[in-house]
């Protein structure tokens, strides 16, 4: 029987994580043929030594259905993600995060979300947190200036909620209803083979931040359609694997210079430099209202200065 979806896992150093969301998928499987597919960026840890132990792993080993790919270095999400997709046939892929675990149903309602209209190109679960808050995964697409303005100057309170909501997405929607986005979290995106053959995989430019940003904005540009489906539930330890590499202001500066890049190679030199004016301008502003009250926040001083750096780089048109 030919496999229907391909399960990729991006792994690296995700320790017993990547067991428990191995383990998961098995209790929880999709109703068509499938496949899991590990592509381990050169892990130090034992979690690949987790997974090959567990007596639910010897099994499906046996039926051909689980493939560890091991590298030799750290080829990023992107890359990694794209060595998948070269290396699997199915004709849907299911992205899944290690620090994830997927609940009875999921993967088939994303499934279905995805078969229910031949544009739709690819569909995201609701995330839950460990503690079952939902965690934010819909967001604008690039951002704007505006957004940016109504976000860090706190504007947004003169706005109904339910117009808040629809207007800005992210943390001021509820991820209640199924509906058409921008964007969909990288930690777990189910995608037609088709959207690959069309616009490309990953940009492997990116190695870790900004990349689903771009996959993503690429796709709707392509003429696709993204679902937020949130009766597919799906758990989301959340940032196991940068917590190990960075600390958060080393995690800050990476994200910041991602998300520049990201708008850098996605936008008219125009937009980009409204918005790293209105990401500077109130990053400064919130700095100083700290420093007034003596107030120490490393955060966004550093956020300010790297704002500053990236206006100056896109008003000279620099890289």
């Amino acid at each position: 029987m030919s496999i229907g979806l391909s399960i990729v896992m991006v792994n690296w150093n995700g320790g017993e994580l990547l067991r428990r969301s191995v383990e998961s998928v098995m209790a929880h499987p999709p109703s068509l043929n499938y496949e899991i597919v590990i592509i381990d960026n050169a892990s130090t840890d034992d979690s690949l030594a987790l997974v090959r132990a567990h007596e639910f792993a010897r099994e499906i080993i046996a039926a051909g259905r689980l493939r560890i790919i091991e590298n030799s270095e750290n080829r990023g999400f992107g890359q990694a993600n794209n060595q998948a997709f070269a290396l699997t046939d199915a004709p849907l892929l299911l992205l899944l995060n290690p620090d994830t675990e997927v609940t009875e149903g999921s993967i088939d309602r994303l499934i279905a979300t995805v078969e229910s209209d031949p544009h739709i190109g690819a569909a995201g679960p609701r995330l839950l947190n460990t503690d079952g808050s939902v965690q934010i995964s819909v967001w604008r697409n690039p951002p704007s200036a505006s957004e940016i303005l109504l976000s860090n100057l706190k504007l947004y309170l003169l706005l109904p909620r339910r117009i808040r909501g629809e207007l800005l997405l992210g943390g001021h929607w509820d991820h209640s209803r199924e509906r058409r986005v921008p964007m969909l979290s990288g930690a777990v995106i189910l995608v037609r083979r088709k959207v690959i053959e069309d616009v490309g995989g990953f940009d492997e430019r990116f190695h870790m931040y900004g990349e689903d940003n771009e996959w993503c904005l690429r796709i709707v540009r392509g003429g696709w359609r993204l679902i937020f489906q949130p009766d597919a539930i799906i758990l989301h330890h959340g940032a196991q694997s940068s917590l190990q590499r960075w600390n958060n202001l080393e995690k800050l500066r990476v994200q910041l210079e991602a998300a520049y890049f990201f708008q850098q190679q996605s936008l008219p030199r125009g937009r980009l430099i409204a918005n790293q004016l209105a990401s500077y301008l109130t990053a400064s502003g919130q700095h100083f209202w700290r420093r007034m009250r003596g107030v120490n926040a490393p955060e966004v001083r550093l956020a300010t200065e790297i704002h500053w750096q990236n206006l100056k780089r896109a008003l000279r048109g620099t890289d």
